[in-house]
C-alpha cells in the first residue's frame, strides 16, 4: 500500500498533481469511482455531472438522514458513515479512485490516502462555499459545468428579482436558526450561505445581520431578540418543541414580523447547505413565501 501511495505522487499520462490542504496528490484525470465526504461535496459533484459511488453524509442511514434537497438524486450512492466520521471499512469496500472532502478529513487523511488518492479542500465555514465549489470543479476538471451551474443560478436570481418587483425595497429579511433544547438563537449574517443569496437578490438585512463574521453567523439569547427582528423572519428549524418555546417568549411577541404574521419556517439543512443545488431550493422557498404568499 505504501508503494501505491508513493506512485500516486508521480504524474503520469493517467494522473495529474493537485495541490491541496494536505500537500500534493496525483489524482486520476477522469475519476470513475469518486467518494465524497460531507453533503455539500456530494452535491457539488452531482451538479458537475459526476455521481459518486459512495458518500459520508449527515447521518448513518442515507434514506433517512440525507438532506431533503438531495433525496431525489441519491439512487445508487452508497452510504459510507457519518460525514464527521466516515466508516473507513465501507470506504475501502467502495473501491474509490478518488476521495474528496473538507478539512474534517484531516484526522483520517493518513488512512484514506492509503485507500485512494485523497484531496482535502479548504473550508472556512459557509462564507467559503463559492470558493469550495470552484476548487472542487478544478480538481474534477469540470470548469465548464461549473460555469453552466453559475449561469443557471444567476438566471434564477434575475427572474426572482423581477418577480419581487421592488416589493421588498424598503423591508428587511431576517434569517435565524433555533437549536433543539437550546436557549440560544443563531443569526445568519450577510456572509453566510443564505446571506450571500439574499445579497445577490438585493434583499436588505436587519442592521445586526448586515455584517461579516467568521463562519457567517453568531448566537444571541432571548434578551437580545431585537437582533433577529425584521419585516420578514425565516426560521431554520422544524422542531416543534423549539418553535413553541420561542413563541412563548414575551420579547418574541413584540417582534415586528411576529405581529404582522411574516414568520416562515424553512428546512435548516437546505438553508445552510452551501451548494448550488441547495441554493436552487432556497430560491424556490423565496418564491413561495415572498412572491406567492398573500
Amino acid at each position: 500500500m505504501n508503494d501505491s501511495a508513493t506512485r500516486w505522487q508521480q504524474p503520469t499520462s493517467e494522473c495529474r498533481v493537485v495541490k491541496h490542504v494536505m500537500g500534493e496528490t496525483c489524482i486520476p484525470k477522469n475519476p470513475k469511482r469518486l467518494v465524497t465526504i460531507y453533503h455539500w461535496t456530494l452535491a457539488n459533484a452531482l451538479l458537475l455531472g459526476i455521481k459518486p459511488v459512495g458518500s459520508a453524509t449527515s447521518g448513518d442511514v442515507l434514506e433517512k438522514d440525507i438532506p431533503p434537497y438531495l433525496k431525489q438524486r441519491m439512487a445508487g450512492i452508497k452510504q459510507l458513515g457519518l460525514q464527521y466520521q466516515p466508516n473507513l471499512e465501507r470506504v475501502l469496500l467502495a473501491k474509490p479512485d478518488l476521495i474528496l472532502g473538507p478539512e474534517t478529513l484531516r484526522g483520517t487523511y493518513s488512512i484514506t490516502s492509503q485507500i485512494s488518492p485523497t484531496v482535502v479542500i479548504n473550508w472556512q465555514g459557509e462564507s467559503s462555499w463559492r470558493e469550495y465549489f470552484h476548487f472542487q470543479a478544478e480538481v474534477l476538471g469540470k470548469e465548464e459545468a461549473e460555469q453552466q451551474a453559475w449561469n443557471y443560478y444567476y438566471q434564477r436570481i434575475s427572474e426572482l428579482k423581477t418577480a419581487l418587483n421592488n416589493q421588498y425595497e424598503n423591508k428587511t429579511v431576517s434569517v435565524i436558526y433555533a437549536w433543539r433544547g437550546s436557549p440560544m438563537i443563531g443569526v445568519n449574517t450577510k456572509n453566510s450561505f443564505v446571506g450571500s443569496i439574499l445579497e445577490d437578490i438585493g434583499l436588505k438585512r436587519p442592521k445586526a445581520q448586515n455584517i461579516v463574521v467568521p463562519g457567517g453567523g453568531y448566537q444571541v439569547t432571548e434578551e437580545n431578540l431585537q437582533d433577529i427582528d425584521g419585516d420578514v423572519i425565516f426560521i431554520l428549524s422544524d422542531d416543534k418543541k423549539t418553535i413553541e418555546a420561542l413563541r412563548e417568549k414575551p420579547l418574541w411577541k413584540k417582534l415586528k414580523a411576529v405581529q404582522q404574521g411574516h414568520i416562515y419556517f424553512v428546512g435548516d439543512w437546505t438553508w445552510i447547505a452551501s451548494n448550488l443545488i441547495a441554493a436552487d431550493a432556497v430560491i424556490d422557498d423565496l418564491y413561495k413565501y415572498l412572491v406567492n404568499t398573500p
